[in-house]
């Protein structure tokens, strides 16, 4: 079967990888018909590259047609299609009862002491082989695979495997007050939805932030106040500025890692990522820091006794946080790995309405053979050609 897979820092390939096959009873093949490069793919693209090697097969954004199961997966069948959320999770052990899906205690890898494993994301989380390939062996295909109808387009349910349900959930711990001001900051596919998310959830007031004309422009069409960050030289006071000198109540930082504004951790973090692979998880692990760009100015705007939601990706272990600032502001912070099936109702519920409601189909802004995935893993880091969201055809 083909697959794209990871063989240095910035360079993937697509190839051919052995057949994917049953391993344990609860197992499933799916052949794949969609699947996404999400922001998260450009942190191992780059960033994360130490916790990679190579031929593994990346992505986590996946669905298509079941063509095989384990002999303990009777919910089921070949023929069935589905989406997969990118968390492996059991869906009966401690965390899992409590809807904790991606702190699943069963897939979790127990001497690294990290959460639940994830599909086509190294080492760090149980190095599951990802679903940017043509075939992809589903663990616990009896709790996490979510049944679709045939009838309509692929992604209008696409995203319901990350970036939906982790736009829902950032908005869903952001807890704005009625009547209060929502700020999104990062405009990318998880801010987007994150605009629609709130929006839907009775959230009155959206303000934007990014710096990108395509996704600024988007922003807007779907009922969002923007910010240009190429217009101001300080966004946390502009946003005070725009709700009466006090600040959103909620913010959502949906950037992650790689923040523009901090061109210093940038050749930090470029420089730790090309020594040699010990040596840089150590680095990692101990003394590693993100571009804190967006984070700093969401704690920075937020008003007082307000929330800010993570949904985007950090990895550091050594970042300077201003601890007096949080401190002093009463801010309360959520934030983690999305619990994926904790919101699949809800969204699939969503999905199914008619004239789709949150512009599920439209997002993304190429469709790419997955053969030309490694020029498109670069026009997405690029940002280039308008680029906002790519589904690779396998």
């Amino acid at each position: 079967m083909r697959a794209l897979t990871w063989q240095a820092n910035e360079k993937v390939v697509v190839k051919d990888v052995p057949d994917r096959t049953i391993l344990h009873p609860t197992d499933a093949i799916v052949r794949v018909t969609s699947t996404a490069i999400c922001g998260s793919d450009l942190h191992l693209y780059a960033v994360l590259a130490p916790y990679l090697h190579p031929d593994d097969v990346l992505g986590h954004e996946f669905m298509g047609i079941v063509e095989e199961v384990g002999p303990d997966v009777r919910n089921l069948q070949p023929g069935d299609r589905v989406v997969v959320p990118f968390t492996t999770s059991c869906g009966h052990c401690f965390p899992c009862s409590k809807g904790l899906y991606a702190q699943c205690d069963t897939t979790r890898d127990h001497e690294q002491d990290n959460g639940a494993a994830l599909f086509g994301y190294t080492s760090l989380y149980g190095r599951v082989p990802g679903g940017q390939a043509e075939l992809v062996r589903v663990p616990h295909a009896d709790f996490g695979p979510v049944k679709l109808p045939h009838d309509l387009p692929d992604e209008r349910f696409l995203y319901l495997s990350d970036i939906l349900p982790t736009a829902w959930q950032g908005v869903k711990w952001a807890a704005t007050p009625d009547g209060e001001t929502l700020a999104v900051l990062g405009l990318g596919p998880v801010g987007q939805l994150a605009i629609r998310s709130a929006l839907r959830q009775g959230v009155k007031r959206v303000i934007a932030v990014d710096l990108i004309d395509e996704r600024l422009a988007l922003a807007e069409t779907h009922g969002a106040e923007v910010v240009d960050i190429r217009t101001t030289d300080d966004v946390a006071q502009t946003l005070r500025d725009m709700t009466d000198g006090r600040g959103p109540a909620s913010v959502v930082d949906a950037v992650g890692m790689e923040a523009h504004g901090n061109p210093v951790a940038e050749k930090i973090i470029g420089g730790v990522t090309r020594l040699p692979k010990p040596l840089a998880r150590q680095a990692i692990e101990t003394a590693g820091i993100d571009r804190l760009a967006a984070l700093h100015t969401a704690i920075d705007a937020v008003q007082r006794g307000g929330t800010v939601s993570i949904s985007g990706v950090y990895g550091g272990m050594a970042d300077p946080m201003p601890m007096m600032q949080m401190f002093d502001k009463g801010i309360t912070l959520r934030m983690g790995q999305c619990h994926v099936r904790q919101w699949t109702d809800d969204l699939l519920a969503i999905a199914f309405e008619d004239g789709d409601s949150m512009g599920l189909e439209a997002l993304a802004t190429h469709h790419v053979p997955l053969d030309d995935a490694a020029d498109a893993y670069r026009m997405y880091q690029e940002k280039s050609d308008g680029c906002i969201k790519v589904v690779l055809k396998p």
